[in-house]
């Protein structure tokens, strides 16, 4: 058993909540597995409470408490006492957890905001439990934000853990039910370290398949599930249309390990006025290769992509680009078309090298190219990349960051250099795009 078969046991012990206004929340990293099949089968929204557990200094895998978001933390005093550990060294080791708490929170939600929770019953989800310290911290997280029950599902619980847990959570729903000392991973077969490409991989499959049926979430527009049909594959996408928007950027990714992180993207447009088209560029059963051949395959269903979305927006919307890893190259290819499909391009971090001599030199729409400090390839990428650019260009250098942006605040910076870059040339389009329009039309008058 793996933790995707543990996780389709508990499914099934869960049929009778399908259809109830619940949301499926994963402890990272293990629990992200298992409440992936939890809400797949459910039809729920998947969110992420992020704990850590605050481990005795020369036995981290012993728990004397652990720490939750918005800075509730739980301490066993019993362990603490028999472990002998004085408040400096608990503190120590309280700031460090913290540190990658924050760094996790970071990386999984990006600019997202957390789930609305208001209301709503909380299915909390982890790979198992053996004290309940990290269950009762993300139980007191759910009810900080405004959950009105909290249940843990799990696919083995501790007995003597149970009866801690009544404190802070209202039902325990496991598979297996263990008595006496054990260790999590002895209920599995296949019990490897989950990494966080991992964990984002399963958060981005659930961003494309879930969305909160809350209609009054404010950071959010009603986004639409479309297929965009191409000459070569059947993309899948969601189209999100802010009130009066008169620009579109294709926010365009290449697997759900980066459809989490381009998803909080497409939500900071839409927040800035722009509708957005978040587009997965290859299907389920492709490789994810990065070589130059496959970015021109890429490109070729980017600008179908782009006239699809054109023609369903009509004629006077300006559109852009947003991209990272290859499917940046891709973007710049299809930016370089005659004449350019879009009005502007930015690259996060992008393999920008993939886009090939020919079609950097083409390219004639504005470009911004965001990379992170830390991240040397992307840098050398990028710098040579603008001594082949003869259009508009910029480089921006996200200090401290590496290639995925996850460092504190790094995120935030990318995304408000590329809205920044994306307002200003998308509504200068805009406008061109209107004074022609009315220019025809004096001329036909």
């Amino acid at each position: 058993m793996d933790r995707v078969d543990a996780g389709r046991q508990l499914a099934a012990r869960l049929a009778s909540w399908r259809g109830r206004d619940v949301v499926v929340a994963a402890l990272p990293r293990g629990g992200v597995s298992v409440a992936y099949e939890v809400a797949l089968s459910l039809g729920a929204p998947l969110e992420i409470l992020v704990v850590r557990k605050i481990g005795v200094p020369h036995q981290p895998e012993v728990a004397m408490g652990a720490l939750g978001e918005d800075g509730i933390v739980v301490v066993n005093h019993d362990v603490v006492r028999a472990a002998g550990v004085d408040r400096e060294r608990f503190d120590a080791v309280e700031r460090r957890e913290r540190d990658e708490l924050e760094r996790r929170v970071e990386l999984y939600r990006g600019s997202r905001p957390p789930a609305d929770l208001r209301g709503r019953t909380v299915l909390l989800v982890d790979d198992g439990v053996a004290t309940g310290a990290t269950a009762r911290v993300a139980a007191r997280v759910a009810r900080a934000r405004g959950a009105i029950a909290v249940v843990l599902v799990t696919p083995v619980v501790a007995a003597d853990a149970v009866d801690s847990l009544r404190e802070d959570i209202d039902e325990v729903i496991a598979v297996n039910v263990a008595h006496g000392p054990f260790a999590v991973g002895q209920w599995y077969q296949r019990f490897d370290q989950i990494t966080d490409e991992e964990v984002l991989d399963d958060l981005g499959r659930a961003a494309r398949r879930f969305a909160s049926p809350r209609d009054d979430d404010p950071w959010t527009g009603p986004a639409e599930a479309v297929e965009v049909v191409t000459s070569t594959a059947r993309l899948g996408g969601h189209l999100s249309v802010p009130d009066a928007a008169s620009t579109l950027v294709l926010v365009a990714h290449t697997g759900a390990h980066e459809a989490a992180r381009e998803l909080a993207l497409a939500e900071s447009l839409n927040r800035r006025g722009h509708a957005t088209l978040l587009v997965d560029l290859l299907v389920d059963d492709e490789p994810r290769d990065r070589t130059a051949a496959n970015a021109e395959l890429l490109a070729r269903r980017l600008a179908e992509a782009t006239t699809w979305v054109g023609r369903r927006m009509g004629d006077g919307v300006a559109l852009g680009y947003l991209a990272a890893g290859i499917g940046a190259a891709a973007a710049l290819r299809a930016a370089a078309g005659v004449p350019p499909p879009v009005a502007a391009v930015v690259s996060l971090g992008g393999r920008v090298d993939l886009a090939g001599d020919t079609a950097l030199g083409r390219l004639a729409v504005p470009t911004l190219l965001i990379v992170g400090g830390d991240d040397s390839f992307a840098v050398t990428l990028a710098s040579a990349a603008r001594r082949r650019l003869v259009c508009e260009n910029r480089l921006e250098i996200v200090a401290g960051a590496t290639t995925q942006f996850s460092e504190p605040g790094a995120m935030e910076q990318a995304t408000q250099l590329a809205g920044e870059w994306l307002d200003a040339y998308l509504t200068r389009s805009r406008r061109g795009r209107v004074r022609a329009s009315e220019e025809e039309g004096r001329w036909r008058r």
